[in-house]
Parts: C-alpha cells; structure tokens; sequence
C-alpha cells in the first residue's frame, strides 16, 4: 500500500526573479565600470575584481534562467518538472567561483616581486562606486538567500563582490598615501582567498543536493524514533530523505504496521498519523510511505535500516 502525501511542487526560487534580474543589471553596470577603470589605472584589482564581477554576472544569469524554468510544470518523463535546473546552476556558480578565484590568485602571485605602476584616483572611485552598488545587491538578495540554493549562490558572489571592492579601496588608500604600489597585488591575493571558501561551501551544499544526501536539518535516526513512536507500527526499513531542490524535502519508507491495526481498518490512521508527524517535526509534507503486513518482509527483496 503506498501513499503520496504531496504537497505540489513548492520550490522557494519563484518568487527571486525578480531580485536575480536587479541585481544582474547592478552588476553589469559596476564590471563595466571596473573594466575602464582597470585600463585607465593600470590596476590588478580593479581588473580581478571585474573579472570576478564577469563571473558573477554569468552566475546570476544561470540562477535567473533556473528559477524561470523551475516555475515550469510537471509534464511526461519530468515528474518534478524543471525544478533540478537551480541546484543545476548552483554548481556552475560555484565552479565559476572556484575558476576566477585562481586566475587571480596566479596573476597576483606572477606580479610578486614585478610591480607595476598604478594611478590610485581612478582605482578608489570605481571602487567605491562598486561598493556602493554592491551594498544594493545585498539588501535586494537577502531575504531570499535563506530560501534558494541558485539565489544564496549570487548572495555569495555579490558578497564577495563587496569585500573585493574593499580590499581595492585599501589598496588604492595606501598608494595614494604612500606610493607602496604592491598593495594592488596584496589586494588580489585577499580578494582569491576570500572567493575561494565561499566557492567550496556553495559547490559542496549543490552537489550534497545531487548525491541526494540527507537534507540539513533532517536526523534520520529521529526521523526513525518518530515513526517508531506512532502507535501501530512495528518497524521502519527502506528510509530515504533527499532534496529535489530549496524548499522541497522529500522521503520514503516502508513501514511496518501490526496485523491488528490493519485488521481493525486502521491502516489510514496510521499513514495521517506517520505524514502529520514528520510534517510537524521536521518540515518534511512529501512523504510516500509503503505500509507492510507484518508477514510481508519476507516477500521483499534484501532491504536496509
């Protein structure tokens, strides 16, 4: 006996289109900006941190296309419909992290020792300018980074974005102020190091996503307490949670229900029972329980807790 306690496919990311196309048009504008100003300047930052603005762009653009297709229907063979294609950009986000996070790592590392002269003017302003703009990222992205994998994968961008943009407008301070022109490549070497933790956190929560891992938040040992506890049941097996996309837990199980509570026609009571559970504890509504006869196991193939 299976039951589907569906809930409709809810992903959190429609409602960030509109914040995802904002942002998008801010950081156009700024990597613009820091392109002419790294070619006016003579800037390694300025020209990393357009690099990494080049990046984000492409980013955000990825996470607006997967939420707009996440809105897609269920339809044929796509039974959740197109609701993958955000953890799907997540990935690329985070690889495009990890990407601009080393050519700048290896461009800073390369000046060591082989400064080049650097007209600090030009460098703060468009630097505080992208700051600024930045800022306006943060606050339009922030409520919805809590609730979308492919939004908190451009929250992250445009925050790393930000304190690029700071370490450019030390840098360009301490060469107005001193003439010290390697603290351009000391810019560059902090704003690789800063892109490339928050790059490895983003992949590594998308593809924990991917390998269908358990979701954050979901104790499968409490989850099996929980079922164990509903009055009927005898035993759980076959226990699975995973992540279709932000805001779409899912599980299964078989469970185990005594012979008595079938016979009395309890069986449904003891499905609302197990699907009423796991919502309330654990923000888990789509759940499909198989419900077994105690005789049943040993008609299933070899099973696991």
């Amino acid at each position: 006996m299976g039951h589907g306690h569906a809930h409709g496919p809810g992903t959190a990311a429609g409602p960030q289109r509109r914040r995802l196309a904002v942002v998008l048009v801010l950081t156009l504008a700024v990597l613009a900006a820091e392109v002419v100003g790294s070619l006016v300047s003579g800037s390694l930052a300025l020209l990393a941190d357009a690099g990494h603005m080049a990046t984000d762009a492409a980013g955000i653009a990825l996470a607006l296309g997967a939420v707009t297709l996440a809105q897609r229907p269920a339809a044929g063979r796509r039974t959740f419909g197109w609701q993958r294609a955000e953890i799907l950009a997540a990935v690329a986000n985070g690889l495009l992290l990890l990407a601009v996070a080393g050519y700048v790592l290896v461009q800073a590392v390369r000046r060591i020792g082989d400064p080049v002269q650097v007209d600090s003017g030009p460098m703060l302003v468009i630097a505080l300018v992208g700051l600024g703009v930045n800022l306006a990222g943060l606050l339009v992205l922030r409520q919805g980074q809590g609730r979308s994998l492919a939004v908190r994968g451009a929250y992250l961008e445009v925050l790393a974005d930000a304190l690029g943009s700071v370490a450019v407008i030390v840098a360009a301070v301490v060469i107005a102020t001193t003439g010290w022109t390697p603290a351009d490549t000391v810019a560059s070497l902090a704003i690789g190091c800063l892109v490339l933790p928050r790059a490895w956190h983003l992949l590594r929560e998308a593809l924990d996503v991917l390998l269908e891992a358990a979701p954050r938040g979901v104790d499968l040992d409490r989850v099996r307490s929980h079922i164990l506890g509903v009055d009927g049941v005898l035993g759980v097996h076959d226990l699975h949670a995973w992540t279709i996309t932000s805001g779409l837990p899912v599980l299964s199980a078989h469970v185990v229900v005594s012979d008595e509570a079938l016979a009395g026609g309890h069986g449904g009571r003891v499905l609302d029972a197990l699907c009423s559970c796991l919502g309330d504890h654990f923000d888990v509504e789509h759940c499909t329980f198989q419900i077994e006869a105690e005789a049943h196991a040993g008609h299933e193939a070899p099973v696991h807790d």
